[in-house]
């Protein structure tokens, strides 16, 4: 999933490109309005955080652009202000949600997985096939969740490309540099160790016991397999 992020502060900028491509997202980002509806025009993202106060056309009349350009797209405004009028305004010209400077790192990502579950949700009375099992959890990639019985788990992106590439070659062991490959990108600087750390997280999350993995086995020395 492409996210466009608009946002003048190079901190925050940077911030959040960090964090969103470490749960999986591919990123592009624009320091000032013009930059990006022009990388918008150039990348088509599936989904736009948009800061508010930004040089050249704030993010008021990014949003109106795209909203002519496509009625449909994710926007999601980043701003300062706390004024309800600026609040309204800015759902009024179709952004579907708002984070408020300052923010942590939980409230964006829960913020930017409501909003793409809403975009990724199938048409109403259509079957979602694109739903897995895996032992007795059954995920679900359209909700960016697992359930096991009542219980839900939500699941980044990646967690999401590491749990289907294990499916789709179950029982077959899926060796490091696969992994990083499909999960991580090409062009991302391998390293065993935050491999290790993402599996790690990724186990406590969905399997009954972690310490004896039923979903994530490992095969030690080449990589991870899923058998059942």
């Amino acid at each position: 999933m492409k996210l466009l992020i608009a946002e003048d502060d190079l901190h925050i900028r940077q911030g959040l490109e960090t964090l969103l491509e470490s749960e999986g997202y591919e990123c592009i980002a624009a320091a000032d309005g013009d930059q990006a509806w022009q990388l918008y025009l150039q990348h088509e993202p599936d989904l736009v955080l948009l800061d508010i106060m930004m040089p050249k056309q704030d993010g008021y009349a990014v949003c109106r652009r795209i909203r002519q350009h496509n009625e449909q797209l994710p926007v999601i405004f980043i701003t300062a202000k706390s004024e309800e009028i600026d609040q309204v305004l800015g759902l009024e010209l179709g952004a579907d949600d708002y984070i408020k400077k300052p923010f942590g790192s939980r409230e964006v990502i829960a913020r930017i997985r409501a909003v793409a579950r809403r975009a990724l949700r199938p048409v109403a009375g259509t079957v979602d096939s694109d739903n897995f099992v895996m032992d007795d959890l059954q995920i679900r990639p359209s909700e960016l969740r697992a359930l096991r019985d009542e219980q839900v788990i939500e699941l980044s992106l990646r967690d999401l490309k590491i749990l289907r590439l294990l499916f789709e070659q179950r029982g077959k062991v899926v060796d490091r540099d696969a992994l990083f490959n499909h999960c991580w990108g090409r062009d991302y600087f391998a390293n065993s160790r935050t491999l290790d750390q993402h599996i790690s997280k990724l186990r406590k999350a969905i399997e009954l016991n972690a310490k004896e993995p039923r979903i994530i086995s490992t095969v030690h020395g080449i990589g991870y397999r899923f058998d059942n």
